[in-house]
């Protein structure tokens, strides 16, 4: 075997041959329906760096008759300098909307190499979410992008959870949001509207069947599965307790945020304990020098499995804004071309 060529292999390409590897994309992502909330979350990203994403809303944010007006501010936003990470996404109307296309075509006619993802909100089965795939991915041609922009897709509906294996396998997916207003509207009062909150919306059996199915579909496609919004704006001990319950006992490894205030909760919650950190960048630093093979560490044996989920543990401190110990920056990131937002290689 040639030591120096395994040995300087991205841990992506040693351990996940054949395997489809999460995307690096950061834990949290905030909505903005406004220019003044998207210029205000644009400052707060300037401030803490690149650790959360920035989904200006053309759903909800745009005023019934003003919605060419939104998707423009929208698509000068994504090019406007304050967005120097790149990390501006957009929530296009849903598909029953007749504005759902115009969101599209504006949004890639003005703004197709820079916006970060698009978001696909309401579909109400795969057939639907692949209309919309479809056409966003001719209309990116059409305006002469050589980009494959990531796209976002929310389960919300019946329908799309009883497609949600076929729609977590949809080409370029990057992340699957879970919509819970809307998932427990659509039951009409058959789930109480006190299950939005917790301890209800992890205890209550159908809502925690349609998390549980959500993750399992994403993590199995190599897709992120993202957690609802909570409805306590400025308690920072509620929100992190909903990100910790949805991290630790569903696998959700992104959740969205509504107010500024969610933001640092949620990167609290979802980031790894700092000795579990000292501990992957140990023990993959071993396995590297054994060229991938088995080791031992702290008188325990770890292979190729354990690697994996050591190394996407470090990816996910990486991606929260956690400080790394320098050895493990020149060793695993650095010297690899770690990129915030990189896909599997």
């Amino acid at each position: 075997m040639n030591t120096t060529r395994t040995q300087s292999m991205h841990p992506d390409q040693a351990l996940f041959s054949g395997e489809a590897v999460l995307p690096t994309i950061p834990v949290c992502e905030h909505f903005a329906g406004s220019r003044k909330l998207i210029e205000k979350a644009l400052a707060i990203q300037a401030e803490l760096g690149p650790v959360f994403d920035i989904t200006a809303d053309c759903e909800d944010g745009a005023a019934t008759g003003r919605e060419m007006d939104h998707v423009s501010m929208v698509a000068n936003m994504v090019l406007n300098e304050a967005n120097k990470y790149g990390m501006l996404g957009i929530r296009i109307h849903d598909p029953s909307h007749s504005f759902w296309r115009k969101d599209v075509d504006t949004i890639l006619e003005r703004a197709s190499e820079k916006i970060a993802y698009i978001t696909i909100p309401k579909a109400t089965s795969y057939a639907q979410a692949m209309e919309v795939s479809d056409f966003i991915r001719e209309k990116t041609l059409a305006h002469r992008s050589s980009r494959r922009i990531p796209l976002h897709i929310l389960i919300e509906t019946h329908g799309a959870l009883r497609d949600v294996e076929r729609i977590a396998a949809i080409d370029n997916l990057q992340v699957l949001d879970f919509g819970l207003m809307d998932f427990v509207s659509a039951h009409q009062g058959a789930i109480r509207a006190s299950q939005m909150r917790s301890p209800g919306q992890f205890d209550h059996p159908l809502i925690a069947r349609a998390k549980a199915n959500i993750t399992a579909a994403a993590l199995g496609n190599g897709v992120i599965p993202a957690h609802n919004v909570c409805l306590s704006l400025k308690d920072p001990d509620l929100v992190r307790a909903d990100a910790k319950r949805a991290r630790d006992e569903f696998g959700f490894l992104r959740m969205w945020s509504i107010h500024p205030a969610q933001i640092a909760p949620i990167l609290d919650a979802m980031r790894p304990a700092f000795h579990e950190v000292l501990d992957a960048v140990a023990i993959l630093a071993l396995a590297q020098e054994a060229e991938w093979g088995p080791i031992q560490y702290k008188n325990e044996l770890h292979d190729r499995a354990t690697y994996r989920y050591f190394w996407s543990l470090l990816k996910r401190a990486k991606s929260t804004g956690m400080a790394l110990p320098q050895a493990a920056e020149d060793r695993f990131f650095r010297s690899n071309s770690f990129a915030p937002r990189s896909s599997a290689p």
